[in-house]
């Protein structure tokens, strides 16, 4: 995506689809990124749902689907 990471201040808690929503609403390179429903989602360097909740300090990652053979 061209860029580590990305902070994103929030006040309450929210989930992971919460999250996909507040950075799609910025465009692209989001929107792309994340539109794809077989994305995986960790916080905190764990494997989640997207319905786990996100605190203020968590690290979240997004892992797109990957090929293999």
């Amino acid at each position: 995506m061209g860029f580590a990471g990305e902070s994103v201040a929030i006040e309450k808690s929210i989930t992971g689809e919460d999250l996909i929503n507040l950075l799609s609403d910025k465009g692209e390179p989001w929107q792309t990124v994340l539109s794809d429903s077989r994305l995986l989602v960790a916080i905190n360097q764990e494997m989640a749902s997207l319905e786990d909740g996100i605190s203020e300090g968590d690290e979240v990652a997004f892992f797109p689907p990957v090929t293999g053979g």
